[in-house]
């Protein structure tokens, strides 16, 4: 019987130093969108704890006792299917593909993790933060019991 090979291919990883500094750039917590988002559940009456590293995924924002969490997530990053935000760069795109599945193969354990442990989830994508009233319902709908106040 012969060993089993394992073969592991790696991507390259960009070593252009313009866009290695411009992509260090890119905020992780407290963007734009993050804080439309907190801004609605706070209008919503709504207590909450932000990216909160007990969880699986870290949640951007998180109520433990409620039972619900909320990511948000760029349209780029975690490539949000047929939007136009999701687009792939053109050098390197090897890379870019691998980047991409890993990052929404990461996003769907940590989902099942929490869903395991009785928590409502919501994903809002970037692109669905621009219209305050449809982001309020979108969230309302996703936590549906949740909160003290009527949406």
């Amino acid at each position: 019987m012969e060993p089993a090979i394992s073969v592991e291919i790696k991507a390259e990883k960009p070593t252009d130093p313009k866009r290695s500094e411009w992509m260090g750039r890119v905020r992780t917590q407290a963007t734009s969108a993050e804080q439309r988002v907190a801004s609605c559940l706070r209008s919503m009456g709504l207590s909450y704890r932000r990216n909160v590293r007990s969880l699986p995924g870290s949640p951007d924002f998180a109520n433990k006792s409620g039972g619900w969490v909320v990511f948000v997530n760029g349209c780029f990053w975690h490539h949000h299917t047929n939007c136009r935000r999701a687009t792939v760069p053109m050098t390197n795109s090897s890379f870019w593909a691998a980047k991409f599945a890993s990052n929404r193969g990461r996003d769907a354990r940590a989902i099942r993790s929490l869903r395991k442990r009785s928590f409502r989830v919501a994903v809002i994508w970037e692109c669905e933060t621009r219209n305050p009233a449809a982001l309020r319902l979108l969230i309302s709908r996703a936590l549906s019991s949740v909160g003290s106040s009527k949406p």
